[in-house]
């Protein structure tokens, strides 16, 4: 099935991880992918991996690096179909909220949010011109629920809140917004941690995995296509179920009720058990 055929695509932080596992997916349905990175040398691997890929250097944080990677990809393919935001930022959290700087704060949210927002903007008219333009955003669970992270789970929560009111804004014209929020997912920051992504995955998620690249990949690749084609302003889910069942919390309840402990003192006056044969 090549539902991208003809389709040019605009992936920003794609370099490795979620951003190249949806590169290649939207590649291998036919679309013209242009994958954009700060890190230049990684973005330039990965595209020389995918056929008809190309890369270009961008920090979502600059304006102008956006608008330039907007025109190349429209001079490069003709047209600009579909946009995935997938750059972030994430900063670790200082021990105490009262000792969270301001830059911190501020980095993670103007690549997470403001990043994404810049990239929609300039990218808007091509997709209103594409007559089939479509953008989705990569969002978190840490939007809805505490898994840590401030200023993170704070853009993320904003990113959701953009998707909606651009759906409102963009559908008449004929773009469609979503987002996706994934769960704990086996990227390059998890590399040192195999054995504990392991233990994630068994002890907090229902479907006893963490998620894989392509997990996501294929939700997006099934947002931007028309198979989605009256979905719009949506949030979906792709986190092996952690937001909808605590397993922490079942697990407890499964060990409690295994091991419901010694019988309780039943107390000096209870007397010896009686005689059912007596009376």
């Amino acid at each position: 099935m090549r539902r991208f055929e003809g389709y040019g695509v605009l992936i920003t932080g794609a370099a490795r991880g979620i951003g190249a596992a949806t590169a290649r997916r939207l590649a291998e349905e036919g679309a013209r992918v242009l994958i954009s990175d700060l890190d230049e040398e990684e973005a330039a691997k990965t595209a020389g991996s995918i056929p008809g890929a190309d890369s270009i250097r961008c920090d979502v944080a600059d304006r102008d690096q956006v608008e330039a990677a907007v025109a190349y990809a429209v001079e490069h393919f003709g047209t600009l179909d579909v946009l995935v935001n997938n750059a972030f930022a994430c900063a670790t959290d200082a021990p105490l909220f009262e000792d969270e700087p301001d830059d911190t704060w501020q980095r993670d949210l103007d690549i997470s949010l403001t990043g994404a927002f810049r990239c929609a903007r300039a990218a808007l008219p091509h997709l209103v011109a594409s007559g089939r333009g479509a953008i989705v955003n990569i969002g978190s669970v840490n939007a809805e629920i505490d898994f840590d992270g401030h200023s993170y789970s704070a853009a993320k929560a904003g990113l959701a809140s953009l998707t909606r009111t651009l759906a409102g804004h963009a559908g008449p014209r004929g773009v469609r917004v979503n987002q996706i929020n994934p769960g704990t997912v086996r990227t390059r920051a998890w590399a040192d941690d195999s054995k504990g992504l392991a233990e994630l995955g068994r002890r907090l998620y229902p479907l006893g995995r963490v998620g894989e690249p392509e997990d996501i990949a294929s939700a997006v690749a099934f947002l931007a296509s028309r198979d989605a084609s009256w979905i719009t302003g949506t949030t979906l889910r792709v986190d092996g179920g952690i937001t909808a069942v605590n397993m922490a919390f079942r697990d407890i309840l499964a060990d409690a009720d295994a091991d419901p402990g010694p019988d309780p003192d039943p107390g000096p006056d209870a007397g010896p058990d009686p005689d059912p044969a007596a009376g």
